[in-house]
């Protein structure tokens, strides 16, 4: 059974986003945002009709060709022409998912009443989405300013019966579309066409995706910090109230409670240690992973703004009598908050990657590469290289992208934010960091079988039990890569709700 989300003027939280992204649903229009869109549309016709001054993309040219009027028996064409004339994308595809999340976001930002669209322009939107109907558009192309031009002209341009969908793992014409859901052809009236492309639903779909992951992502480094640190014979004081007491950032001290909860129960952290401290990648992991969840906190309260927003250009304000051309499309917020995201998650790739070399490296009486003969085994030598790379690749595309600007529209768009560049990295750094934390979990569970027979605590065991009924223990070689695939489904898939 689909759950149905109703699109209203109710603030968005990141509870219904994850409901949006993480289970099947369909969109719905609420009355009041029908009749915000009916008011909206009924108010920009009635102003065109009685105006002959310039209101910028609606009967002028875009972009530095604002001084150019354009007739009123031109404005549908003017509209039309944009959309394909924008549609110059290229580059990767855009994965569905992120598409599924652009058409959510776009319906959204609609549905506010405060862009001049049809209701039909809506409805179709929401049709795609309820339809599993999702256009093809490349990942290059969006400076990230005058909204996401590129990208978000691929998504209008099948509304016209133009550019391409993807449905039911076959990719279709969007005319082909139309006549399998008898839909007719989308005819643009004055803005429409502006409303569609101005607006940052391409960088804010993967900030969306992105966000959402590293609230999980971070959930799992504690985790399966918690076990390699466990594995690994640590200790627990550096994770004692008073410590974090003295330094009280709110990251840091969530993460420090939140390991001695994970730990609650373990025989190893209990036992007798030779050694006074440990390496700063089990000992720091309140300072480091804290730091992480205090920039992800940062990067939560942008994205919730952004969705919970209008931004394309002009705005239309029918109460005020007013239609504005602001910047409410440049995306500055995003850009910086995604590139702070990356920063965030690369480090938490960045320090799980230390603690599985640590494991690895024969200390403490781990035998070396985590197996009984090595030598003749490699073991859990080449994951740690994999991982590194990973790191390695994380840390270039932690490289901002917010800090570039070039130059468009013939010195109109003089800055521009790069935030879909920044969106784009994101996304792939927390793909690279799910594979990161699945090494390390192999190597954790791997290094807990040379501890037997001491447990770690009921909650990790449960973990680790899992686990271990999928993959089980390297006694000799095996194709570590199928390991690898299966621990990053397994991370993907768990259960988190009870943590």
């Amino acid at each position: 059974m689909h759950a149905v989300h109703s699109i209203s003027n109710k603030k968005l939280s990141l509870s219904d986003l994850s409901s949006i992204v993480f289970t099947p649903c369909t969109l719905e229009l609420s009355p009041d945002s029908v009749q915000q869109i009916v008011h909206c549309r009924q108010y920009l016709d009635q102003k065109i009709r009685n105006t002959s001054s310039p209101l910028y993309g609606i009967n002028t040219g875009f972009g530095s060709l604002y001084n150019t009027f354009i007739p009123d028996d031109q404005l549908e064409k003017l509209q039309e022409n944009l959309v394909k004339s924008h549609a110059c994308g290229t580059g990767e595809l855009v994965p569905d998912e992120i598409v599924r999340l652009m058409l959510f976001l776009k319906v959204q930002s609609l549905a506010y009443g405060y862009s001049g669209v049809q209701l039909e322009t809506v409805q179709r939107l929401t049709d795609y989405f309820n339809n599993k109907v999702y256009p093809v558009i490349y990942q290059m192309g969006s400076l990230g300013a005058s909204g996401d031009l590129a990208p978000l002209a691929h998504l209008a341009l099948t509304l016209i019966g133009q550019g391409e969908v993807h449905y039911q793992n076959q990719t279709f014409p969007g005319r082909e579309i139309n006549l399998k859901f008898n839909w007719q052809p989308i005819h643009f009236k004055a803005k429409e066409g502006l409303a569609l492309l101005n607006g940052t639903q391409f960088m804010c779909a993967y900030g969306v995706w992105c966000t959402l992951h590293a609230h999980r992502l971070l959930k799992l480094a504690n985790i399966i910090g918690g076990l390699s640190l466990d594995a690994f014979d640590g200790r627990i004081e550096p994770f004692l109230p008073h410590v974090h007491s003295i330094r009280p950032h709110n990251g840091q001290s969530k993460i420090a409670e939140e390991m001695v909860n994970l730990l609650q129960g373990s025989e190893l952290i209990k036992q007798p240690k030779k050694h006074v401290q440990d390496p700063y990648s089990f000992r720091c992991i309140p300072q480091v992973h804290g730091a992480s969840a205090d920039a992800i906190d940062y990067v939560t309260r942008v994205i919730l703004t952004e969705v919970n927003s209008v931004t394309d250009n002009p705005n239309i304000f029918p109460e005020e009598d007013a239609i504005i051309s602001g910047g409410n499309f440049h995306g500055q917020p995003l850009a910086l908050a995604l590139d702070f995201l990356s920063i965030a998650l690369a480090e938490l790739g960045s320090i799980s990657e230390r603690r599985t070399y640590q494991l690895i490296s024969g200390s403490r009486n781990l035998p070396n590469y985590l197996v009984a003969n090595p030598g003749i085994n490699s073991g859990m030598m080449i994951p740690q290289y994999t991982a590194a790379s990973l790191v390695s690749q994380n840390k270039q595309l932690s490289t901002p992208a917010s800090v570039d600007s070039i130059v468009s529209s013939n010195g109109q768009e003089d800055h521009v934010s790069m935030g879909a560049n920044a969106a784009t990295k994101a996304y792939r750094v927390v793909n690279n960091v799910y594979s990161i934390l699945a090494i390390e979990l192999l190597s954790a569970t791997q290094a807990l079988e040379f501890r037997r027979p001491l447990k770690t605590s009921p909650y990790l065991e449960e973990i680790r039990n899992t686990f271990r009924s999928i993959i089980p223990f390297v006694e000799e070689d095996r194709v570590l890569h199928d390991d690898i695939q299966e621990a990053e489904q397994f991370i993907r898939e768990l259960n988190l709700h009870g943590h």
